[in-house]
């Protein structure tokens, strides 16, 4: 898993679709919910692939920067559109690292309306 994790991202990926959900786990003892996020791109070729995967004790724009900058440090680039929840860590996050539109999913957007 790691490997796959850590992989180099290679080729352009214009669309970007990133979101999160919570799992219960255990840690020291506890059972604690945590944030596990996926990046999901599409290639001009129309091919999809996971991008990448992350676990985080939340959904702050920290762990969100976090996430996509480890994103491009693999050499994510070409992104044009990335798609996601509006949430507001994910939309600062997008503008500081990548110079994309964001558009809010329209699955959000339809159980929000």
């Amino acid at each position: 898993m790691k490997a796959f994790l850590d992989r180099p991202i290679e080729g352009d990926w214009p669309y970007v679709w990133i979101d999160a959900t919570y799992l219960k786990v255990r840690q020291n003892g506890r059972i604690v919910s945590v944030a596990v996020t996926i990046a999901v791109g599409v290639n001009s070729d129309g091919r999809r692939e996971v991008l990448g995967m992350a676990i985080g004790a939340s959904e702050a724009e920290t762990f969100w920067t976090d996430f996509l900058r480890s994103l491009a440090r693999r050499g994510l680039r070409g992104v044009k559109l990335i798609i996601s929840d509006a949430h507001e860590g994910i939309k600062a996050s997008v503008s500081r690292v990548f110079s994309a539109a964001w558009q809010r999913c329209r699955v959000h957007f339809s159980r929000n309306a």
